[in-house]
Formats: C-alpha cells, structure tokens, sequence
C-alpha cells in the first residue's frame, strides 16, 4: 500500500499558520480525492482542507485547536499500490512518524488552562468539553471566567463543547446580575493591538474582537505607521453611466444572467487610469519600487458580521464589462457566505472601496499593504450643476460622485496621485451612453 501526505497548504499573503478547528474524518474512514478532510481557520478566513487522493485514512497527526504551520504533514492517506500518485505526493515512513503528534485517545481528556484575575485555572474535566478555541479561551482569560463559573456554563456546539455564544451569553446574564457600579480603570488589550485605558460602568458588555477584526486591527495601525497617508479629493458627473444602467440593467439580466451593478462600471475606469498612470500600480519593498504587470484590483467588502474582507479581482486588464460584472458578482457572493478560497484574497495590487453603499458621500480610506493606492467611491447623489453647451452655460440636475484617493506619499506625490484620480474621474464622465454590450 501506498501511503499519501495531506500537507496543509499555502493559505495567502503573510500566513504560516492556521487553526485546525474540526476534522471531517477518523482513522478509517474511506476519502474521496478532493473531499474535505479538515476545517481550518486562518485570520482572514475559513477555509477545508481537500484530499488529494480517494483512499483510507491512515493517520490525523494533529488534534483540534492545534496550529500548524503552512507545509506540515497534517495527515496521511493510504491508497492501493496500483493507484497513480505524484511523486511528491509520496510519505515514506521513518521511524517515529507517527509520534510527530500524538492524537488523543477516544475518553481522553485534554485539560486546558486560564488564568484568572484571582489566580485560578479552569481545567476542562468533562467529557463533553474536550476542547475549547482559541477565541474562547481568551474570553474566559479576558473576563476571569473562574473555574467553578465555566462549571456551570452549558455547551451547544459539536459533542457540547462551550461555543464563543455559549460564554457570551452567561456574561451577558452575569452582568446583569450584578449590582453595583464599577469605577476601577481597566486595560482593554487584544493580543497584537494597541490598548487603551477605559474604564467599565453597570450593563457594559466586553466584546471580545474576533479573529478577523482583531487582524483588520492590527493591519490598519500597521498601514497608517508605514505609509504616510495622502488623500485627494475630485467630484464626477457619472449622469451617462446612471442613465445607460438604467436603460439596460433588465435587458442585461435576461441576456447575462447577471445583474449590472455601477462596481465594474468603476473598476473598468479604474483599469484604464492605471494602464496610463502605472506607477500607482506599484508596491514598495524596503528601497525598492515594485512596478506590477499585472493589474489585480482588490474590492473591499462588508461581511454581515461588521467585518471587512478584500477579494481580488485576478487580471482586470483582461476583462470586459460582461466579464467583470460576472467576477464582482461571484466574489461578493462568496464573500459574504463565507466561501472564498485563500487564493482569491491575496496578489491585490490596487484597492478601492465603494462608501456610497452606506450613503456616505466620501471617505479617508487606509491603505492595504503593501499597495499604494487606495479609491474610495462616494454616493450618486443628484445636484444641481453648471453644464457647459455650444449656446453656453446652464443649470441642470446631474448625477455627481466624490472619488477620493488616498496614497503612499514615500511614493507618490501630490502630482502623480492628482492627476490619477482626475483621469479616473475624466473616464467616468466620458462614458459612452450608447455604449453597446448584446
């Protein structure tokens, strides 16, 4: 018998590591090739690890809430002999191999300890409770969750495991439970986020960050302390492009199966800016200026749970309006069900992000490293506005925008950063209303 690795696989930009929340099968079992054997989570997403091959499971090397690395051999898969494998695909055993991780007997019980404010630890002794994320050992951490509280806290997930909302709640009750008001200053910390004093009154309720926003945290103060922010300012008429959607947005739908959104209308324009202005499509690495080829326009997007994530547009330069439509809708989509693979998160050189979605008329967006260049895109609002005609000058009601570009002043300069943004706008005002795409 051939034995197979399953390798925990590259998962983006800057992550070595992931959280191994739940295997998918036991030793045993029977796989098929590119079934799910894991979930992972990582501080951008969630995401399955897939078999390489159908066979038996010969060996998990890892338990639930460990933290492997990017490469490690995370489990092994054993296929008949006859089976044709990749050579790199291939474990040959060595002694001890087996020893790498030793899983956890069946009745095992895995004892997890947290410290508490009044020097207690929870030791996690029901069968029940074998495990506990890392999200939720650090509520119990940050709010002294004692021993003898957790005792009481009653388990909904898998096999009634203690889930975040489980813990959530019972601070919720124990809150409002209590009666008098608390003065003393605290210290609200997360992990790798600055912290600030603040200080806790009757009913308040500590949140503690989820994984993602804790890395949108951290990201966000890294940005603003590596580049130095720039933001401009421009105002569009973008009447053409509303009254041309208008006109075509059911005929699109019924031809394309797609809805027409003013988002790849946008990032049409902001393609064809870049191709003129390239060195805004740069990345700066120590002295070095990245200058990119490729044109990926990252789209940042809000997720049901208040957080944001940026899925990237791969080679915009190579589609047409039809093809972008059908990219930022299946983007957005999985985006916000959670779906999107590691893959399709990183290699952004240029991001923009749509505030008008908020009715927000502009914003200061940050930087995404380690791009240069951000776009933020207002609301269409209508106003009344000086059109210039043959006869001359007159009032009309129009369809205007703010665009505001916010860049990396190491980089780029007020000219460079001016100019790009002007010509964004320019493309916009100049769109074509009788524009043909059936």
């Amino acid at each position: 018998m051939k034995k197979v690795k399953v390798v925990l696989p590259t998962l983006g930009e800057g992550i070595i590591e992931a959280t191994l929340m739940q295997w998918l099968k036991k030793k045993g079992d029977k796989i098929e090739a590119d079934q799910p054997i894991a979930e992972i989570a990582t501080d951008k997403v969630d995401t399955e690890v897939l078999a390489p091959v159908s066979g038996i499971i010969d060996r998990l090397l890892f338990n639930e809430g460990d933290m492997p690395k990017v490469g490690d051999l995370i489990a092994v898969i054993e296929v008949e002999d006859s089976v044709q494998v990749p050579e790199y695909l291939l474990l040959t055993d060595k002694p001890g191999i087996e020893n790498q991780v030793r899983p956890l007997p069946e009745n095992e019980i895995k004892k997890e300890e947290v410290e508490s404010s009044h020097e207690e630890s929870i030791l996690v002794k029901s069968s029940t409770k074998t495990w506990l994320s890392p999200l939720v050992r650090s509520i119990i951490k940050a709010e002294n969750i004692t021993e003898s509280e957790f005792r009481t806290i009653q388990g909904t997930g898998l096999s009634g495991r203690v889930t975040r909302d489980d813990v959530m709640n019972y601070l919720k009750n124990r809150e409002t439970s209590q009666k008098e008001i608390s003065f003393s200053k605290n210290t609200v910390t997360t992990d790798r986020v600055a912290s600030v004093e603040t200080f806790s009154l009757e009913n308040d309720i500590v949140i503690p960050m989820s994984r993602m926003r804790t890395i949108i945290a951290e990201r966000m103060v890294q940005s603003k302390a590596i580049s130095p922010h720039v933001t401009s300012f421009v105002e569009a008429d973008v009447t053409n492009i509303v009254q041309w959607r208008t006109r075509i947005k059911d005929s699109f739908e019924k031809h394309y199966n797609e809805k027409i959104t003013f988002t790849p209308i946008f990032v049409e324009a902001i393609v064809a800016a870049l191709r003129q202005y390239p060195m805004i499509n740069v990345s700066v690495s120590g002295k070095n200026i990245i200058l990119h080829k490729k044109i990926n326009i990252g789209m940042a997007t809000a997720l049901p749970s208040g957080d944001l994530i940026v899925p990237v547009i791969k080679d915009a330069d190579e589609k047409n309006l039809i093809g972008l439509t059908r990219t930022v809708n299946d983007l957005s989509r999985r985006a916000r069900t959670n779906q999107l693979k590691p893959d399709e998160i990183k290699g952004g050189t240029f991001t923009f992000t749509n505030v008008g979605t908020f009715n927000n008329l502009t914003g200061t967006p940050i930087i995404n490293q380690p791009e240069v260049a951000i776009l933020a895109i207002g609301a269409i609002k209508k106003r009344p506005a000086v059109i210039e005609t043959p006869q001359g000058d007159t009032i009309g009601i129009r369809h205007m925008v703010i665009l505001s570009l916010s860049y990396d002043h190491r980089v780029v300069d007020g000219a460079l950063g001016g100019m790009f943004l002007a010509k964004v706008a320019e493309i916009l005002e100049n769109f074509d209303p009788n524009k043909q795409i059936f």
